[in-house]
């Protein structure tokens, strides 16, 4: 064995080529430099340090140094040799991070989507800090541009989370453009911290973060949810810089039978066509009203009206469509209305 734990048969060779050109003064041929690339990789593979195998080269050159022939010609072989042992070394980590990285890639890929046998792939997922057997959540980032796994944008996350939490068994990555972070289902602060990162990182991105769902099938499930999440943010124009699954459970269950909800908009809101400018800008009124909370003057303010066209609008709505704005027994009706009128996009998409 040779020195640092380096064995003997990575020096195969070597001597010789110490040995040659010390005698003829010649430089290291192909096969022997493509040797020392085998010897490098090989290291490389076993888990052997490049400083170590450098050692060990070194340690046999100055135990083998020629007695005879010209110092430099040595010089420049061992130049060579370690030159060529760096090449092959370099060569194997590289091919080493591409195959870790395309396996991490499938395995997110099969993790999100759900592709694999949940039982291998709850195996593979040990290898990535995840214990599939626990509930796990899942948070989205979405900005105006798309990230990938060299992202400084990730980058910038991944040091902020370990920074703070060190390794509790969070995976981040990229998905479609977007910031995607795994955590544990009892340990919401890690992704409200990712939320809050992303956010400051990717200059006001918007969030959705799933409900830990148990299980290898639980972390699609979250994943769906937040994908779903924003998904109806940019229907519902929500502008909220975090959103929740659970708080948005609501749509989902309006939208599940679509033909009702079609039904619901024509007849409630049908009649609103035949305002002058259509149906858009009463539409726009409604729906301000009611995040308003029903309150005409902070609806007006938010639509850039005055308070006595607001009533105006509010009334023609009354007069065209027979409900109400402002009485609570057509209110919920004229609501889930605009909601699904915002969900199904009309008017302008016909129903």
């Amino acid at each position: 064995m040779a020195d640092q734990g380096i064995p003997d048969a990575s020096l195969d060779g070597y001597v010789r080529l110490l040995a040659a050109a010390a005698a003829t003064g010649r430089r290291p041929t192909r096969d022997e430099l493509d040797s020392r690339r085998a010897v490098g990789e090989r290291a490389a593979e076993a888990g052997h340090g490049l400083r170590a195998l450098v050692g060990a080269h070194l340690d046999a050159t100055r135990s083998h140094w020629p007695a005879t022939g010209s110092p430099d010609s040595v010089l420049a072989a061992v130049a060579q040799a370690v030159d060529a042992l760096a090449e092959g070394y370099e060569r194997a980590q590289r091919l080493a991070v591409r195959q870790e990285e395309a396996a991490r890639r499938e395995f997110i890929d099969d993790l999100l989507y759900g592709r694999s046998d949940l039982g291998l792939l709850a195996q593979r997922a040990e290898h990535f800090g995840l214990r599939l057997s626990f509930e796990h959540a899942v948070a989205v980032a979405q900005g105006t541009v798309a990230y990938d796994e060299g992202d400084a944008v990730l980058r910038e996350v991944e040091r902020a989370l370990i920074g703070r939490f060190g390794d509790r068994s969070i995976l981040l990555t990229t998905k479609d453009g977007r910031l995607v972070c795994v955590a544990p289902g009892d340990q919401d602060e890690v992704l409200a911290f990712f939320a809050k990162q992303a956010f400051a990182a990717a200059d006001g991105c918007q969030v959705a973060i799933g409900r830990p769902q148990p299980g290898a099938g639980g972390v699609v499930q979250s994943y769906e949810e937040a994908l779903n999440a924003l998904n109806l943010a940019e229907r519902l124009e929500l502008d909220a810089p975090v959103l929740r699954a659970a708080d948005l459970l609501v749509y989902p269950v309006l939208t599940r039978d679509r033909q009702a909800m079609a039904d619901l908009v024509r007849s409630v809101l049908g009649p609103m066509r035949d305002a002058r400018g259509g149906a858009q800008p009463l539409l726009d009124t409604l729906t301000a009203y009611f995040e308003a909370g029903c309150v005409g003057a902070e609806a007006a303010r938010r639509l850039s009206l005055s308070v006595r066209a607001l009533t105006y609008r509010l009334e023609r709505i009354h007069h065209l469509t027979g409900a109400d704005p402002s009485d609570p027994v057509h209110r919920y009706t004229l609501q889930t209305a605009v909601i699904g009128a915002r969900l199904l996009d009309w008017p302008s998409v016909a129903l």
